[in-house]
């Protein structure tokens, strides 16, 4: 089944589904976030999101499951739910479109996930938007991913990158 949020921003289009390795399962999760860029310039904020795999807690693999990310930021650290926990559920900080003239379109800001542990993992988003609803919980935890992304439009255009999440739940 696949677990969603109501706040998603409108633009792009949903990308391909990646999915964890078999018998594993997300156990944490990393964000692709663009810094804000100053005045008059565009900004992203949030770009990407990794679903990192664990495999009966254990984190060697190294795997990722990611769907399409923006161009613009950087990966920050991966961040693991404790206690050999599982990723649940996901909410999104959100700009609602302004749709003015000179108005500079974000859409997804930042994310938070749900483990099983009952910590939550925060991204290093921006502080614009609001925070939108939790989705529902995938009750044996996340093993999929995808994304929404409006591809990047060219020079002097406003770029949003990430737009919206579905997660798929083992």
């Amino acid at each position: 089944s696949v677990i969603a949020v109501t706040n998603g921003g409108p633009w792009g289009d949903w990308a391909w589904l990646e999915m964890c390795p078999p018998d594993s399962y997300a156990g944490g999760v990393s964000f692709k976030v663009e810094a804000p860029q100053g005045a008059m310039e565009d900004d992203t904020a949030l770009n990407g999101i990794r679903l990192h795999c664990s495999h009966g807690g254990d984190h060697a693999g190294g795997y990722t499951a990611e769907s399409q990310s923006g161009r613009w930021g950087h990966w920050s650290e991966a961040q693991w739910c404790p206690h050999r926990g599982r990723l649940l559920g996901f909410a999104l900080r959100v700009q609602a479109p302004r749709h003015g003239l000179l108005s500079d379109e974000v859409a997804a800001t930042s994310a938070r996930f749900a483990c099983s542990s009952g910590h939550i993992l925060e991204g290093p988003g921006s502080p614009w938007g609001q925070w939108g609803d939790w989705s529902p919980q995938c009750h044996r935890g996340v093993c999929g991913i995808q994304t929404r992304q409006e591809p990047a439009r060219g020079l002097r255009k406003d770029d949003t990158a990430l737009n919206d999440l579905r997660l798929f739940c083992c």
